[in-house]
């Protein structure tokens, strides 16, 4: 079907689809534990992604969660992000789902079992998770989180096994390699930044922005962008309530004897296995950084914005 339409008619095509009754959330809804949403809320399980087979083209569906049984739906020719989809913003296909239906140019799907399905085809449902997910800390990485204490961290306060927001590493550093693995909430009527916001802010100055971004453009202030200087390659988030990574190679800003700088601070970022970033330049530091640019280390920071934002398993390799 999508072979033969113009990318006009595309862009203004509302998807419809026939969903069941769900559960109503409240306007401050939050969840951090998928359990507990599975059991409270319709709308979680039926949120997420789906790829599959349309006729002879592969196509990826990002059903966002809006509250009060209302989704935002965003159709990607190609598959999903980092499956398949160009990354060209411009085919990105917006619609509008709600409990009762989504409506597609000449065409209806039910949802039942998982799937989406079409009368030239199905998507299923599907739960991506990223292939660094669990990566063991590598022979002398400074580990800075196992799960078992926040010992590493000035506050360190935790969830179980996890580590909640608005702490710093008591340890300062330069240039080195990051793993984290970070978990945002799941927040149905929030919106933009007071959906699931937190970030991690490399040397306390520059912030790689974590929020829930699932299903947004990816601009610098949403998941994987620098905040204000540098949008992601590709957005790669997650639904919220999935485990996400971030695997940074940064290398420090450097500054000569009178304290000028001579070259900007760079990274390499891979979200969720994805390169999003490949070798950028950080021209300065980020808006609401702890800390100024300078030649003296910096410890690791991961923001308290008001939401509350779960990490683990987060070790770092010093670079030389």
């Amino acid at each position: 079907m999508y072979g033969t339409m113009n990318r006009k008619t595309l862009v203004a095509s509302l998807f419809v689809l026939s969903l069941s009754p769900i559960a109503v959330e409240g306007k401050d809804s939050v969840w951090t534990d998928p359990a507990k949403a599975t059991a409270e809320s319709s709308d979680f399980l039926i949120q997420g992604e789906y790829t599959g087979k349309l006729g002879d083209a592969k196509v990826g569906v990002q059903l966002v969660a809006e509250g009060a049984g209302k989704f935002a739906v965003v159709y990607y020719p190609g598959g999903l992000p980092g499956d398949g989809f160009s990354g060209d913003k411009a085919t990105r296909i917006k619609g509008k789902a709600d409990a009762e239906k989504v409506t597609l140019p000449d065409m209806s799907a039910t949802l039942k079992d998982g799937k989406m399905v079409f009368k030239n085809g199905s998507l299923s449902k599907v739960e991506r998770k990223s292939p660094t997910l669990g990566a063991a800390a590598p022979k002398g990485a400074v580990v800075l989180f196992d799960g078992k204490n926040g010992d590493a961290f000035d506050k360190g306060v935790l969830d179980g096994d996890m580590l909640c927001q608005g702490i710093n590493t008591k340890q300062k550093f330069q240039s080195f390699q990051l793993h984290v693995e970070f978990k945002i909430p799941f927040m149905p009527e929030a919106r933009g930044q007071g959906r699931g916001n937190s970030g991690c802010y490399l040397q306390s100055r520059y912030e790689c922005q974590m929020l829930d971004s699932f299903g947004l453009e990816g601009e610098t202030d949403e998941c994987g962008g620098f905040y204000k200087i540098k949008t992601p390659d590709f957005n790669m988030a997650y639904p919220p309530l999935a485990w996400q990574t971030y695997d940074i190679d940064f290398t420090a800003a450097t500054f000569d004897a009178s304290g000028k700088k001579t070259a900007n601070a760079t990274a390499v970022v891979k979200h969720n296995g994805v390169l999003i970033h490949k070798g950028i330049e950080l021209p300065h530091a980020t808006t609401a950084s702890p800390l100024g640019e300078g030649p003296e280390p910096g410890p690791l920071h991961l923001q308290d914005h008001g939401n509350p934002v779960r990490y683990r398993n987060i070790w770092i390799v010093e670079k030389k």
